[in-house]
């Protein structure tokens, strides 16, 4: 009887799961607002526009189920994922703690990294934590926060190259893969290799990771792959001829969302597809995915450089506005080669609303990459607020049967 009741819940939580996507609903929706959309409904391929919007709808007992609606969603469809790997790299670091908690590591141990390939570098210190030392919780924070580049580095070299596409592929996340460090030039054979890693709980080693290498390409089935005209080189020459992202990290819409879909309501899942985390990892992830620059005293930012909204790209685009108190956005967004991406769950307190919404748009009028000449300010970064901002006012006016309880999502920043 029990496995039978196992089966049954599992088969409707992948019914949920796979409502089928609305796919004209979005479309009609930016043409009824010309003033804000034309300019990129006009050719929207060329700004490589994908949506990906669910709503939320509540039972008498709060559980939720899903509705869809896409625009231009496309899983081989190639766009540059940037920062977004991020949150599947923070996932996967504290699964691998909890996986080897017998040894005492914790994510508060103190994280050493060592170097053992050539353009590897060490870590042992970390000025940003209160004790002044490294450890996974701190770049998990950092990662959140502000999206930090060296922080997804040390938890890529933790994790290993190949566990994080194995993970990837083990939660279903079949159209994307994670294959080098960010912003230190990672690629062929250096982004193999992976640095040795030690932890301690004070001044006791209770873990010992050596250097490893990852022989594997990861192939994936995607278009889109050669664009513009023309780069700049590592030495600021330009190349007259389209750049080439082959060989990089892709993490399409889809998976975003259902990796994103899989946080947030991970007891909608069958108990063997959820991911591996225990309340504290919840907690902590939830708080910093949604807690501002501000707000934080360990890591500490300069507001003129992180300001409140500086990562909610799907509501406030980059404007330097004093955030809505009763509004959280869970998220995370990323920002290269002319893209921007954000991935997100939002929530209104006040008002009782809560969706997804994952997008990508990009912009590069002069087909030229890598030379700092992206439309972000008046192409990607107005769309995106004027996307979010079109969703929210849609979700303002739609009738739910059942308020949602959104509790769980409260958080006390302070603490």
């Amino acid at each position: 009887m029990k496995r039978i009741l196992i089966i049954a819940f599992s088969l409707i939580s992948l019914s949920v799961m796979a409502q089928k996507t609305d796919t004209v609903f979005l479309k009609k929706l930016m043409e009824s607002k010309p003033d804000l959309f034309a300019s990129v409904l006009n050719h929207p391929g060329y700004n490589q526009i994908q949506i990906l919007y669910t709503q939320i709808n509540r039972d008498a007992r709060n559980k939720p189920s899903f509705k869809s609606f896409s625009y231009h969603l496309d899983p081989y469809h190639y766009f540059y994922p940037a920062s977004t790997v991020k949150l599947a790299a923070v996932i996967f670091a504290l699964e691998k703690v909890n996986a080897l908690k017998s040894t005492g590591l914790s994510a508060k141990s103190t994280m050493i990294t060592d170097s053992a390939y050539k353009g590897q570098t060490k870590v042992l210190k970390d000025s940003s934590a209160k004790n002044g030392l490294p450890s996974v919780e701190q770049y998990v924070k950092k990662v959140l926060l502000t999206s930090d580049n060296d922080a997804f580095n040390r938890l890529f070299e933790f994790i290993g190259r190949a566990e994080i596409n194995k993970k990837l592929k083990a939660n279903g996340l079949n159209n994307s893969r994670i294959l080098n460090r960010l912003a230190i030039g990672d690629s062929g054979e250096s982004a193999r290799h992976t640095n040795p890693v030690k932890f301690y709980n004070g001044s006791e080693l209770v873990y010992d990771q050596q250097a490893q290498y990852d022989p594997k390409d990861y192939e994936l089935q995607l278009t889109n792959l050669v664009m513009g005209k023309g780069y700049l080189d590592s030495a600021d020459k330009l190349v007259n001829k389209p750049f080439s992202l082959a060989g990089k990290n892709a993490f399409s819409i889809n998976d975003q969302q259902k990796l994103m879909q899989k946080l947030i309501f991970p007891e909608i899942f069958p108990a063997n597809e959820r991911f591996k985390l225990t309340a504290e990892d919840y907690k902590l992830i939830y708080t910093y995915m949604s807690k501002y620059p501000t707000e934080s005293d360990f890591p500490k930012y300069d507001p003129k450089e992180f300001w409140p909204t500086y990562a909610k790209m799907l509501y406030y685009g980059r404007e330097k506005v004093t955030p809505d108190p009763n509004i959280r956005i869970f998220n995370k967004y990323g920002d290269s080669y002319g893209y921007i991406i954000d991935n997100s769950y939002f929530v209104d307190f006040k008002n009782g609303i809560e969706y997804f919404l994952t997008a990508v748009v990009q912009s590069n009028e002069d087909g030229i990459f890598n030379d700092d000449k992206y439309e972000y300010d008046t192409v990607c970064f107005p769309f995106m607020k004027n996307l979010g901002r079109s969703i929210y006012d849609l979700e303002l006016k739609r009738v739910k049967k059942h308020k949602p309880d959104l509790s769980k999502f409260k958080i006390d920043y302070n603490r």
